[in-house]
């Protein structure tokens, strides 16, 4: 067994790694200010961004559940991993070779576990698409060809060929070097009483990758009838890296588009993803092997991201001039039974998602494909765009199914819709729905509105409203913490535990903290931990804990002591917050985290905030230096030290003067006085060099 990674191995790791485009991969990013960019927590459900990242510092922050750290840390929490492999995971990205103190390379195989069933994935994809062209995957041809695919159209979405037989890719991975438990951790093969055989046998596949372009498993098709499985599709069950809650297949060629244009298409099938894309519809996505979900609406959401201005949310579909502007998510439902199940399923997400989703229905109930291969390209972009929102389409599917020209039809269609109705959280919707379906029925609204009232009650829907001003915690984030026991408890889910504790800090009432020494203190300790470099050295050095009233800051004070006080010019940016949080420890690791993204009364870089690199050196080995600090950015820190300084003197005068005051005429007094008339020059100087100085 290997030993720990070198040190300098990790930091070389850490120097190499862009914070930005790791955590983009998933997220979308927006400018917030000098360096800072802000985007929807990937860690817990939101719809207001509180996730902030500084690349230039190498940290990240979310204000709203309250994670934060480093770039290991992003990647310990997204890939569900401990500090070692995601050490490993990073090397391996940015191809660093990574020593250990035993001097060994990792004992077996180069890369990590989770690395390496990656690269068995891969391995893989290049063994099925050099079968597509092989003699026996004539059938795969066919199925391809048939739905107007050509040769090229199919290496652009990596279509492949299983070959039919045991152990083909078994074989082939073997002789690459994988073990068997890698092939079984993978999910390309399973274990039979002989040893392992391949999963995948006799099918066209098609490669699942993440929004970054790996490979994470395989969808296939059955081609012959005497395969041993009878399902028409199979996808790699869940894996470590293969989780079917959270795969779209086509998210890494639609990423793009989907975050440009603030759109998603969701479709049911692989060669619907690819008969879109054709077509023009770059954003189509489809959900492997499972209906789409909670886990997969998230996904969606970082990307598109929601529609503000101001402090109302604005959740319907906009217009400018005839375009469309909000976001929007359409979803490709067959009219069949199985797509109004697929319907209904989806009506029970998030109200703030639904809002924004509507449905498409072909003519014939023609999914994508077919509805290419009969009318053509411009057929499915008009499917598309003539969506209708996903509330109308359920509900009309609904009240379709009876014949409204009699009582009893009517009565049904009030008894079918009206749970339906009910289940529409957003009350502003609410009552605008139960009118349309009391016009279209041709009922009293007094009638529905009682079995809509019944059915809310029967179903205990939570009301909610999506045009009301925005909270810091959304009501959706701040209810069921009591509830411990309904998925593993608050303790075991360290994202709402950690909103649950800024919950009881948020709303408590007897410690508030809004004035002018906090504030003071806050902004220099942010400016000493993003931009070190601009606090003057010897003015630092005469701080004592007697210049910090607020408690955290006091002990924070004492962690950069710890650290070794302020950095040397060529410490690297992420070794400087790495060794601030470690002498900081577990209780100060999120206030640094939180300081470090926290914005700055400071102008905009040259180039409008879009920095994301520091502009000093480093220690000449690659990894980013610390941030120079600018003019201004110098005289705001003096300005903070100053004040820093300047209410420590007060507090020194004001105890003397007390104790002064208790004393009897003589000498003590007498030298108690000269004291005072030290700290009071000493305080005016003080203020007239740095005043002076920023004059000047």
């Amino acid at each position: 067994m290997a030993g720990m990674i070198l040190k300098e191995d990790v930091e070389k790791v850490r120097a190499s790694a862009d914070l930005y485009d790791i955590v983009s991969a998933t997220v979308t990013l927006k400018p917030s200010g000098s360096g800072t960019y802000v985007g929807l927590c990937p860690f817990h459900d939101e719809k207001t961004p509180s996730f902030s990242v500084r690349p230039s510092l190498g940290v990240w922050h979310c204000f709203g559940c309250g994670l934060g750290g480093d770039v290991f840390g992003y990647v310990e929490h997204q890939e569900n991993i401990d500090f070692r492999e995601a050490v490993e995971l990073l090397a391996d990205r940015y191809h660093i070779d990574l020593r250990y103190e035993e001097g060994s390379a990792r004992s077996e195989h180069t890369g990590s576990k989770r690395s390496r069933l990656l690269e068995a994935n891969e391995e893989a994809q290049r063994f099925f698409t050099a079968q597509i062209v092989s003699k026996e995957a004539l059938a795969a041809r066919k199925l391809l060809g048939g739905r107007n695919f050509s040769q090229a159209e199919c290496e652009r979405f990596g279509c492949g060929y299983a070959p039919q037989g045991w152990d083909n890719l078994v074989r082939h991975l073997s002789g690459k070097g994988f073990t068997q438990q890698e092939m079984l951790d993978a999910g390309l093969a399973r274990q039979g009483q002989r040893g392992i055989y391949d999963y995948f046998r006799g099918r066209a596949t098609w490669p699942i990758r993440d929004s970054t372009g790996r490979t994470l498993g395989f969808g296939a098709r059955k081609l012959y009838d005497d395969d041993s499985i009878g399902a028409k599709y199979i996808n790699t069950p869940d894996t470590q890296l293969y989780r079917k809650t959270q795969a779209l297949y086509g998210i890494d060629l639609a990423k793009k588009a989907i975050v440009a244009k603030r759109q998603a298409v969701i479709v049911e099938g692989y060669t619907d993803v690819m008969a879109c894309h054709l077509a023009g519809i770059d954003m189509a996505v489809a959900t492997c092997g499972t209906a789409f979900g909670a886990e997969h609406a998230k996904i969606v959401r970082r990307l598109i991201s929601d529609d503000s201005l101001g402090a109302v949310q604005l959740i319907g579909p906009l217009k400018v001039e005839g375009q469309p502007l909000s976001s929007r998510i359409v979803f490709t439902f067959d009219g069949d039974a199985a797509g109004q199940k697929a319907a209904l399923h989806a009506f029970s997400l998030d109200s703030a998602f639904l809002s924004q989703t509507f449905v498409a229905v072909a003519d014939g109930n023609l999914d994508p494909c077919d509805l290419r291969i009969q009318q053509g390209d411009e057929a499915v972009r008009s499917l598309i765009a003539g969506a209708k929102p996903l509330y109308d389409f359920v509900i009309d599917t609904a009240i379709g199914r009876f014949d409204t020209a009699f009582t009893t039809g009517q009565m049904g269609a009030v008894k079918a819709v009206a749970p339906l109705i009910a289940q529409i959280r957003d009350r502003s919707l609410l009552d605008i729905y139960t009118r349309k379906a009391t016009r279209r029925i041709g009922v009293e609204l007094d009638l529905m509105r009682r079995e809509v009232s019944t059915a809310r009650r029967q179903q205990h829907i939570r009301d909610e409203d999506a045009y009301a001003p925005r909270r810091r915690f959304p009501q959706s984030e701040r209810q069921g913490y009591g509830e411990r026991d309904r998925d593993g408890g608050v303790y075991e889910n360290p994202a709402r535990r950690k909103a649950l504790e800024r919950r009881d800090m948020n709303e408590q009432t007897y410690y508030r903290i809004d004035d002018a020494v906090f504030i003071c203190e806050q902004q220099f300790m942010a400016m000493l931990i993003q931009m070190p470099l601009a606090v003057d050295r010897e003015w630092f050095a005469r701080l004592t804990l007697n210049n910090f009233m607020t408690p955290v800051f006091r002990s924070l004070f004492q962690a950069v002591s710890a650290a070794g006080g302020l950095p040397d010019e060529n410490t690297p940016q992420g070794l400087w917050l790495h060794a601030l949080s470690k002498a900081g420890g577990p209780m100060l690791e999120q206030v640094i985290n939180e300081l470090a993204v926290m914005p700055l009364p400071l102008p905009s870089s040259d180039n409008g905030g879009q920095d994301r690199g520091a502009t000093a050196t480093g220690d000449g080995t690659g990894a980013p230096g610390l941030h120079r600090p600018s003019a201004p950015e110098s005289q705001y820190a003096a300005q903070l030290l100053m004040r820093l300084h300047d209410i420590g003197f007060m507090r020194r005068i004001g105890a003397a003067r007390r104790r002064m005051a208790q004393l009897p005429d003589g000498a003590e007094k007498i030298d108690l006085l000269g004291q005072i008339t030290k700290l009071e020059t000493a305080r005016k100087d003080l203020q007239d060099q740095v005043y002076g100085n920023a004059a000047a």
